[in-house]
């Protein structure tokens, strides 16, 4: 099988490539696990910077020629400012992807390194077994029958075919799981290989095209129908996202299946948080507690306190059904494992837990009456949330609604929001909906004010002198002459629905 691939992705290839030669390879199983540490190594450490300053000039570097230099070595001056354009394109494409897609390469980053330390453990232990298997034999093989002062009995040929027999299941099972765990990273890589080909196509089109037009890269869409599309793409995979964050899992799978972005989208994490989250709704910790014990040594490191928690719940249920000698016994099985987890900031509401033992449930002492409030149940749904978003390093809202909030903040004005109630047909902010919902963001930092003609939406500068009428309306002077060519000399405001002459309107000068 050919695993080549584009330069940008040569710690793919490089992991694809180690792993076939493990495949093919007689080594032992710590050979075989010190190789693929040091592939996915690789991939660990290139696949959080591949959109990093080197990669925006490796695209500089293959767009430039010996063409780009005359015969005395100085630059061609003719293709000078078709690199300025690539530069542009490129630092812009990049920024974008930056801000915008972090999720996309960083969840299925977190799942294969994931996939990578479980099979890491399972191949070791596997080995382990396979180790102390060749032992056992090894010692058999040396046992003999005339040496005086060996103590063991003597090995008979069935005994030694059952030590092989037992070598060869163990490498057996070595085999199969060995087979299991790379056959799971391969599809984690194919699909961050699948999401670094997306990006890439829509880096490497927008310099294309922005060659080809001379548009601005935030223009580029009108002339290119694939950048169109590409950009309508993440659109629905923003709505796919948050879909998913508000609980509308299934208008979520029908958008991704008909845009056909599922591999794209991080629906699978999604619908196990909400497995998770319904078991936690029903009163069950069990699904909640398997999860944090396959993500421990991760939610370790971000120093969760979720398992406490729900430790926390579990002896909060058992008082409250009056199974206090079980509670007692849960606490001394749980509480002191945890204790070097969650240190000592823990202490203090350890110990209001643990004086609910002199307390009932329907008790009216405000410190222990919150334990027994159903409320907890809610709280543990949230903190899960939010401790599985902090696992796969997700923010804790969804990219639609920052770029929203980001748009609706740079558009908006204290004009759309007149007390006459007058509206811009053409602002984002002025619309209905969009407008209730931006009334909490801030106005746009305006360091220059613009100003905008009302009747045609060209800018008023000295090209277009903003004139004022006697009404006290001020519109360009481009407008005003339009309308009075059409109207012999007069002059409509579409405001009051008055009528004047051309020549009573005033120059207005902004100083």
């Amino acid at each position: 099988m050919d695993h080549s691939g584009p330069p940008s992705h040569s710690f793919v290839s490089e992991l694809l490539r180690i792993s076939s030669n493990l495949g093919e390879s007689n080594s032992n199983s710590g050979l075989l696990s010190n190789s693929l540490a040091a592939a996915v190594s690789n991939v660990l450490s290139g696949l959080p910077n591949i959109l990093n300053h080197n990669t925006v000039e490796s695209l500089l570097i293959r767009d430039i020629g010996e063409d780009e230099f005359d015969g005395e070595g100085r630059p061609n001056q003719r293709r000078k400012s078709k690199s300025l354009r690539s530069v542009a394109a490129t630092m812009g494409t990049i920024s974008d992807v930056r801000a915008l897609e972090h999720q996309t390469l960083k969840v299925p980053y977190e799942i294969l390194n994931k996939k990578f330390r479980i099979a890491q453990k399972n191949i070791d232990r596997e080995a382990s077994h396979v180790q102390n298997s060749i032992n056992d034999l090894e010692k058999a093989v040396k046992i003999q029958p005339s040496d005086e002062i060996n103590k063991d009995p003597p090995v008979t040929v069935g005994k030694i075919n059952e030590l092989l027999m037992g070598v060869v299941n163990r490498l057996t099972v070595l085999k199969r799981k060995s087979i299991e765990c790379m056959s799971e990273e391969l599809e984690a890589v194919t699909v961050c290989k699948r999401r670094l080909e997306h990006l890439k196509e829509y880096c490497n089109r927008s310099v294309i095209a922005e060659q080809t037009h001379g548009a601005h890269p935030d223009t580029l869409e009108l002339q290119d129908p694939y950048l169109a599309n590409w950009k309508k793409q993440r659109m629905d995979r923003m709505l796919v996202d948050h879909c998913l964050r508000s609980g509308f899992y299934e208008t979520a799978i029908q958008l991704a299946r008909y845009s056909d972005i599922e591999p794209l989208t991080n629906i699978e994490i999604f619908l196990v948080c909400r497995d998770i989250e319904d078991s936690l709704t029903k009163h069950e910790t069990s699904r909640c507690l398997l999860w944090c014990h396959d993500n421990r040594s991760k939610l370790r490191k971000i120093r969760s306190t979720l398992e406490f928690s729900l430790r926390q719940q579990e002896f909060i249920e058992l008082v409250r059904t009056n199974q206090r000698l079980e509670a007692v016994k849960y606490a001394q099985k749980h509480f002191s494992t945890l204790e070097d987890i969650v240190g000592t900031s823990a202490q203090l509401e350890l110990e209001q837990v643990m004086g609910l033992l002199a307390c009932s449930p329907s008790t009216q002492i405000d410190r222990y009456r919150s334990f027994f409030d159903e409320k907890r149940w809610q709280n543990l749904v949230e903190q899960f949330r939010l401790e599985n978003f902090k696992l796969y390093q997700l923010s804790n809202s969804s990219i639609f609604s920052i770029t929203l909030q980001a748009g609706l903040s740079s558009l908006k004005t204290p004009q759309c929001y007149r007390k006459d109630g007058t509206r811009n047909s053409e602002c984002p902010v002025c619309s209905e909906l969009l407008n209730k919902l931006a009334v909490s963001l801030p106005c746009a930092h305006c360091s220059q004010s613009r100003l905008v003609c009302y009747m045609s939406g060209d800018p008023m500068n000295e090209h277009n002198q903003p004139m004022m009428l006697p009404n006290g309306y001020v519109y360009g002077e481009k407008a005003l002459r339009r309308s009075a060519i059409a109207n012999n000399g007069k002059v409509l405001c579409p405001r009051t629905q008055n009528t004047f002459d051309f020549k009573d309107a005033e120059k207005v000068f902004v100083m």
